[in-house]
């Protein structure tokens, strides 16, 4: 410690002088964490629905933003960014796709990258051009087969009159709709994929223990909440829903495997924060929203493992250009 310092302004001025210094530290350089890989959260933000946003966990738990963003949307009617799903292929590519637009777009958008910083041109995938009168492609979602050795991605639509619409407007009545692909150039023609009886949006799809599980949201108007399916193939049938496990008003499910649990994060989004239910069967539900900790304006994506020489890439990718204001 420097003696004048000390002897002219006293110990209490010279230790808050090294803890400001040590804070303004830590805010130009975020701390690596210090594994081999990291957990990534693809992120958006409502206030432009416009770019690919990153969050970077050691634990799974306490969520960091990646400064900056990566992806500018240019696809579709729209031309919007939300919702985005990656996913890392057994090809070292990561695959992305989100939706385009609220209304109006029957497709969604879809790029790839070997480093989440170098994007392909973005392309508008029309799945749903074959029922003209469809409303929308909300959260399309990323599944890789690995029986199959391709990808099954699935996303709502409303397409009205096609089910009772009960409480549901006649232009917001959901169900889960899919198509495959192996090489993202051919597409199979959308099938439907999932429907309980009732409007449902937000599909997430993981294998577990030999089946599988279908995280999803019940959108009707009584319930707006969190439930799981089960099936004994990747493409259903889906059957013994659950009960609901998360608060009315969530949706934006989102499931990533820590050891032998599983962390189903959603968005609380008449509270404007994100919670978190740990599951290690998808029949027992535990509600650890007091443990997560994510940044604000984090809105619905996927979390996944990657190296950590991705997350340095981008932390120094990063740097190089200012963040548009949210």
């Amino acid at each position: 410690m420097n003696r004048a310092l000390f002897y002219r302004y006293g110990l209490g001025a010279v230790c808050l002088l090294l803890l400001l210094a040590a804070r303004l530290a830590v805010n130009a350089a975020p701390a690596m964490p210090r594994g081999k890989s990291v957990y990534l959260f693809t992120s958006f933000h409502d206030a432009d629905q416009k770019y690919l946003r990153f969050l970077y966990s050691e634990d799974g738990y306490r969520w960091t933003n990646v400064p900056g963003t990566f992806l500018e949307a240019n696809v579709g009617v729209s031309r919007e960014f939300r919702d985005p799903s990656l996913l890392l292929g057994p090809d070292g590519v990561f695959r992305l796709v989100w939706t385009a637009g609220w209304h109006g777009d029957q497709g969604f958008g879809y790029a790839s990258s070997r480093d989440l910083i170098h994007w392909s041109p973005q392309q508008f995938i029309p799945v749903m051009t074959n029922q003209p009168t469809t409303v929308n492609v909300w959260a399309p979602e990323l599944f890789f087969d690995s029986s199959q050795n391709h990808y099954i991605i699935t996303w709502a639509s409303t397409i009205p009159g096609r089910f009772p619409d009960l409480l549901e407007k006649h232009d917001n009545n959901h169900r889960i709709y899919c198509t495959v692909t192996s090489d993202f150039k051919h597409f199979s023609p959308a099938r439907l994929f999932f429907n309980p009886g009732y409007s449902v949006i937000d599909p997430f799809e993981v294998q577990e223990r030999g089946g599988y599980v279908l995280v999803f949201k019940d959108n009707s108007r009584t319930h707006l909440n969190i439930r799981v399916a089960y099936g004994s193939s990747p493409m259903g049938p889906w059957e013994s829903v659950s009960k609901a496990f998360t608060p009315e008003f969530s949706e934006g499910p989102a499931v990533l495997k820590l050891g032998d649990k599983w962390l189903i994060y959603y968005d609380a989004y008449r509270k404007k924060t994100y919670g978190a239910v740990e599951t290690r069967d998808f029949r027992r539900f535990v509600d650890v929203s007091g443990l997560v900790s994510f940044p604000s304006l984090h809105k619905h994506g996927t979390a996944i493992q990657v190296p950590k020489a991705v997350l340095e890439g981008l932390l120094k990718a990063s740097t190089q250009t200012a963040p548009p204001a949210p």
